[in-house]
C-alpha cells in the first residue's frame, strides 16, 4: 500500500494507463481479425471458443494482467526512484534504465503476446489445427500492433525523464534509428496487412478455407480498411515524433542566428534526432566558446584587430601605412602611488583607461596599448581611415575636457602626431602583437612629455595639423619649433586654440623632458 500510494504521485499510472490502452487495441485487432477478417465460414466468435479455451484465456488474461503490472513496476522503479530524487542522488544504472525502458517495456509486451498466443494456440490445436493457426496469425497481429503503439506511448510518457537521462551523456544512449521507424511501422500498418491478405488468397486457392472469391472479399475489405486506419494513425504518430523536435530545432537555430548563442534543445532520446539534437548543442556551445574569445581577444588588442585577425590571419610582419598617433599619459602616477591606497589607485586608472578608450573608439581609433598608467591609441590601422590625423587631434581635445572633469585633481599629458609607420604583427608565432612602429609614435610620446607643463595640457605636432582636414585645423595653432630629445630634427608645436582648462600640477612634479634620459615612460618607442 505505501508503494502503491508513492507510485500515484510518480509516471508510472500514466505509464501503466498507456500500456493496458495499447494491449486493448491490440486485443480488439485479434478479435476483429477472427470475427471480420476470415471468411464468413472460417470466422471465430469468443462464444464459439471451446470452454477449456476460454477458461484458459480468461486465466491467462488475469495472470498476464499482474505479471505485466509486477515487471513493469520492477523495470520502472530504479528511474522512477531517480527521476524523485534527481537532486540528491545521481544513478547512472538509472538513468541508463530510463534510456532503455520503451524498448524493455515493449519487450515486455511482445514476450506475453507471444506465451498467450503460444498457450491459445496449444489449447486449440487438439481440436482444430485451422483454427490453431488462424487463432496464431490474429495473435501476431494483436502484437505488432500493441507493441507499435505501446512503445509510441511509452516513449512520450518518458520524454521528461529522457531529457534528465541523456544531459549528461547523449553519445552512450542508443534508440531505434528513424530509418528503423520508419520501416517497422510500415511494416505493421501496411506490410503485415498485405501479407495477410496475400496469404487469405492463397489459402482459399488451396482450400484451406472454405469460401470462394466472392466469400473472400469481406476480409479483404476489412485488412484493406484495417490497414487504412491504422496506418493513418502510426504515419500521424510517427510525422509527431519526428516534427517536434525538428521545430524545436529550428526555432533554436532562428534565436542563434538573431544572436541568442544560449539558445540549446532538449535531447529527447538517443535516435539520430536525439543525436543531431545533442550536436546542435555542442555546435552552439563552440560557437559560445568562439564568441567569449573572440570578445576577450578583441578587449586584449581591440576589436579592429581582432576582426583583421580573425578574417585575414596573423602573419608576422607589418606594411607601411599613414597614421594619426595619440598618447595620453597621468601626471606624478609615482607620487599618486605612495600617497594613495592600491585599491584606490587602481579605480583610478580603470576610470582614465575607460575614458580614454570611449573617446579614441568615438572618434574612429582604437588603443593599442595601457602601460601603466599610459595609452598609446591609433587612428588609421588597422582599418582605414580618410581623415586619421584630424581624428586623433579631435579625440585629443575631447578627451582633455572629459578625463579633466572624470579625473579631478589628476593632471594628464596629451601628445598627437601623425605621418608614416610601419603597422603590423610583431613578435614570434608563439607570442605576437599587434602595434605601430616609427617617426609619428616617438613624436607623440615626447610631446606627451612637453604637454605636462602646457596649460591646455594637450601638444600637437604641426605636421599633424597639416595632414588633418580644413575643418579641424582650424582647432589648432601652429607655434614655436623645438628639438625633441633623440630625433635630431626640429618640431613645430600646435597647440588647441580653446581656452585651456589649466589644473595646477602636483607639487613637486618635474619636467620629464629634462629629467627622464632613459624614456622609462615613453611607450611605443
Amino acid at each position: 500500500m505505501h508503494l502503491a500510494r508513492w507510485l500515484v504521485h510518480t509516471p508510472w499510472p500514466l505509464l501503466a494507463l498507456d500500456m493496458l490502452r495499447a494491449n486493448l487495441v491490440g486485443a480488439l485487432f485479434t478479435f476483429a481479425f477472427l470475427r471480420f477478417g476470415m471468411p464468413t465460414e472460417d470466422s471465430l466468435a469468443f462464444n464459439e471458443v471451446a470452454g477449456a479455451s476460454q477458461a484458459v484465456f480468461l486465466s491467462y488474461l488475469v495472470i498476464a494482467t499482474i505479471i505485466g503490472g509486477y515487471f513493469t513496476i520492477r523495470l520502472s522503479l530504479p528511474v522512477l526512484i531517480w527521476q524523485r530524487r534527481r537532486s540528491r542522488l545521481d544513478d547512472e544504472f538509472a538513468r541508463h534504465r530510463a534510456l532503455q525502458l520503451p524498448m524493455l517495456l515493449t519487450g515486455l509486451n511482445l514476450a506475453m503476446w507471444f506465451l498467450g498466443g503460444s498457450v491459445f494456440a496449444i489449447t486449440n490445436l487438439a481440436v482444430s489445427q485451422k483454427n490453431a493457426f488462424i487463432g496464431a496469425v490474429a495473435t501476431l497481429i494483436g502484437a505488432l500492433v500493441t507493441c507499435v503503439l505501446g512503445y509510441l506511448q511509452v516513449e512520450k510518457v518518458l520524454r521528461p525523464i529522457t531529457v534528465a537521462a541523456m544531459a549528461n551523456d547523449p553519445d552512450t544512449a542508443s534508440a531505434p534509428s528513424i530509418t528503423t521507424r520508419i520501416t517497422v511501422f510500415w511494416t505493421v500498418s501496411v506490410g503485415v496487412p498485405l501479407a495477410v491478405i496475400l496469404l487469405l488468397i492463397t489459402l482459399q486457392r488451396l482450400h484451406w478455407i472454405n469460401t470462394d472469391a466472392v466469400g473472400i472479399q469481406r476480409p479483404i475489405v476489412w485488412m484493406a480498411s484495417a490497414a487504412l486506419v491504422f496506418s493513418t494513425v502510426a504515419i500521424a504518430r510517427v510525422v509527431s515524433a519526428i516534427n517536434d523536435p525538428i521545430r524545436q530545432l529550428r526555432k533554436a537555430q532562428n534565436e542563434v542566428s538573431a544572436g541568442n548563442l544560449n539558445a540549446a534543445v532538449k535531447i529527447y532520446d538517443g535516435s539520430d534526432l536525439g543525436l543531431l539534437q545533442a550536436g546542435f548543442n555542442d555546435m552552439v556551445a563552440g560557437l559560445r566558446e568562439r564568441q567569449d574569445l573572440r570578445n576577450l581577444f578583441g578587449r586584449y588588442v581591440g576589436e579592429d584587430v581582432a576582426r583583421r585577425a580573425i578574417e585575414t590571419g596573423t602573419e608576422l610582419g607589418g606594411e607601411e601605412r599613414y597614421v594619426g598617433v595619440l598618447f595620453v599619459d597621468i601626471v606624478g602616477s609615482t607620487k599618486l602611488a605612495v600617497d594613495h591606497p592600491p585599491r584606490e589607485v587602481v579605480e583610478l586608472l580603470n576610470e582614465f583607461f575607460r575614458v580614454v578608450v570611449r573617446v579614441v573608439g568615438k572618434h574612429g581609433g582604437f588603443v593599442n596599448k595601457f602601460q601603466g598608467d599610459a595609452a598609446l591609441a591609433i587612428f588609421g590601422a588597422p582599418l582605414d581611415l580618410d581623415d586619421f590625423s584630424g581624428c586623433a587631434l579631435a579625440a585629443a581635445r575631447e578627451l582633455r575636457e572629459e578625463l579633466f572633469h572624470s579625473l579631478g585633481d589628476t593632471d594628464i599629458g596629451i601628445g598627437v602626431s601623425a605621418g608614416k609607420a610601419i603597422a603590423g604583427h610583431i613578435g614570434s608565432e608563439q607570442r605576437l602583437e599587434y602595434t605601430v612602429i616609427g617617426d609619428p609614435v616617438n613624436e607623440a610620446a615626447r610631446l606627451t612629455e612637453l604637454a605636462k607643463d602646457e596649460p591646455t595640457r594637450v601638444l600637437g605636432s604641426a605636421r599633424a595639423v597639416f595632414l588633418a582636414s580644413a575643418e579641424e585645423a582650424t582647432h589648432w595653432e601652429i607655434g614655436e619649433g623645438v628639438e625633441l630629445r633623440g630625433r635630431g630634427i626640429e618640431t613645430l608645436l600646435a597647440r588647441p586654440g580653446e581656452v585651456p582648462v589649466d589644473p595646477v600640477p602636483a607639487e613637486g612634479t618635474p619636467n620629464p623632458v629634462n629629467t627622464d634620459p632613459d624614456n622609462t615612460s615613453g611607450a611605443g618607442t
